[in-house]
């Protein structure tokens, strides 16, 4: 039975929520599926990506091949790394706990990547904010500008006419 990972997509029109699962290759895109290995929101940002490692390492050792959406999804995880690892440490030119310390220092660094993006994200939205303010002030003052003539004349209108009427 050839077993593929791959998305089955949930979510309403618009709005795409995505389940990465272990399926049958001959299975409906959103049918049975053999295992739930974790969900993809494609609507945050950056994406939200929850994913049981162990389970997709265990799925790609026993020859399921990931689809090139889902393989980007573990890749970005690091399951594909994981499972290389692995390989490694199966054929000895690793040990467990190099394998194990290689796969953490990748972990907190693409933590960190992430994290900068989400920060830059946030300095960005702030900053539009402010710009926007900015131009807010600057058009009300202009719209106060051209008001003040008006008023001034009608003033001086005003006492154009009292002066004439006491004449």
């Amino acid at each position: 039975m050839p077993v593929k990972i791959r998305l089955q997509r949930h979510g309403k029109k618009g709005k795409p929520y995505y389940w990465i699962v272990a399926a049958d290759a001959r299975s409906k895109r959103d049918g049975k599926y053999l295992e739930k290995l974790g969900a993809y929101n494609p609507n945050t940002n950056p994406a939200t990506v929850e994913l049981n490692v162990d389970g997709a390492v265990k799925w790609l050792q026993n020859g399921a091949q990931p689809t090139d959406t889902a393989k980007n999804l573990l890749s970005y995880k690091g399951a594909l790394l994981k499972n290389h690892l692995a390989g490694g440490v199966k054929k000895g030119a690793l040990t467990e706990e190099q394998a194990e310390a290689k796969f953490t220092a990748w972990l907190e660094e693409k933590a960190a990547k992430v994290q900068a993006k989400a920060d830059g994200l946030s300095d960005a939205e702030a900053k539009a904010k402010a710009d926007a303010l900015a131009a807010e002030k600057a058009v009300n003052e202009a719209r106060i500008a051209a008001a003040a003539p008006v008023i001034e004349e009608t003033e001086e209108a005003a006492e154009v006419e009292a002066s004439n009427e006491e004449e």
